[in-house]
């Protein structure tokens, strides 16, 4: 059994003002006060969490970890080189994006695991209201062997749900997905695809649905949406914007395979708020400007996928 996991890391800056970003959040010099010690407090917590995920099923680190909200190559390094990871043989594929914040997203990869052959950023052209140009993270494609299987993963992080004029945005970002799918589709009729992020529209919004249908794919995160659990919270009203979607033939049972055998939210209590009004939220790194010292504002999620052995 194999672990595919995706968090959300929120906000994982390094203490460098980078001029050609809005990251002056992250500084020493903000109101956030964002410093050497926090930023390392947050490595060694996030790298005990994706050092943890999925292994109660299969006693061991995830094989891949899509992430998100990362600012640059340098914070994912010095992830993979914190406490809890540096014994595992990770690599990782990132392209700086367009983003305005200077976050993107990244692919982490047991190199023992999976062998990349091919990467790709795709940039999704997107305007305001006003007609000037806005710019969001890219979808990140990775395409590779693992285990001895071909197989493609697409890593999202779609716009804002925060502000009501992004719906049309991430249809636009969909309809790159799309694109991306029907491309691979077009070299081979049964490629396997893996579709992750953080889409912040849930398994039953347009966008997501138009994704799925226009691609058959299949969204085993729909029936973990419930009243009360999923992989953020917002105004005490939980939602699973974080999701996977996969081509059918993930179910295939093919021998010599991998195939879907489940997937689930990462909310183990280590990650939620312990005490107060927000019990059982996701323990976040800063609510506004005060510092909580926690993980993320989402949980991570993953899924697991079984080796179909060889007929002998």
């Amino acid at each position: 059994m194999k672990t595919i996991a995706f968090f959300n890391l929120e906000n994982l800056f390094d203490i460098t003002n980078d001029p050609d970003t809005f990251d002056n959040d992250f500084l020493s010099t903000s109101d956030k006060r964002w410093n050497l010690k926090r930023y390392e407090n947050k490595l060694y917590k996030l790298g005990f969490a994706i050092s943890n995920i999925g292994k109660k099923e299969t006693e061991t680190h995830p094989a891949i970890v899509g992430v998100a909200e990362v600012e640059n190559a340098k914070v994912i390094q010095d992830l993979l080189d914190s406490e809890h990871l540096k014994e595992i043989p990770y690599g990782f594929v990132h392209y700086d994006s367009p983003d305005e914040r200077g976050i993107d997203v990244a692919f982490i990869y047991d190199k023992t695991q999976f062998t990349v052959t091919d990467s790709a950023p795709y940039s999704i052209t997107l305007t305001d209201a006003n007609g000037s140009a806005d710019y969001t993270r890219d979808i990140l494609r990775v395409s590779g062997v693992f285990d001895g299987e071909p197989m493609h993963f697409l890593i999202n992080h779609w716009p804002s749900k925060n502000e009501e004029s992004n719906e049309p945005k991430r249809m636009e970002v969909s309809k790159k997905a799309t694109e991306i799918i029907e491309a691979l589709k077009a070299k081979d009729t049964n490629v396997k695809i893996i579709v992750m992020g953080d889409f912040n529209d849930n398994s039953a919004s347009e966008s997501v649905q138009a994704m799925v249908n226009n691609n058959s794919l299949f969204n085993p995160m729909e029936s973990l949406t419930s009243y009360d659990r999923g992989s953020i919270n917002y105004r005490f009203k939980w939602d699973v914007f974080d999701q996977f979607m996969l081509t059918h033939n993930f179910l295939d049972h093919k021998p010599g395979t991998h195939n879907f055998d489940n997937a689930d939210i990462f909310d183990a209590d280590f990650l939620k708020q312990y005490k107060g009004k927000y019990k059982g939220q996701p323990f976040r790194t800063y609510v506004g400007k005060k510092y909580k010292g926690g993980y993320s504002d989402h949980f991570p999620v993953y899924l697991l996928l079984r080796d179909v052995p060889e007929v002998v």
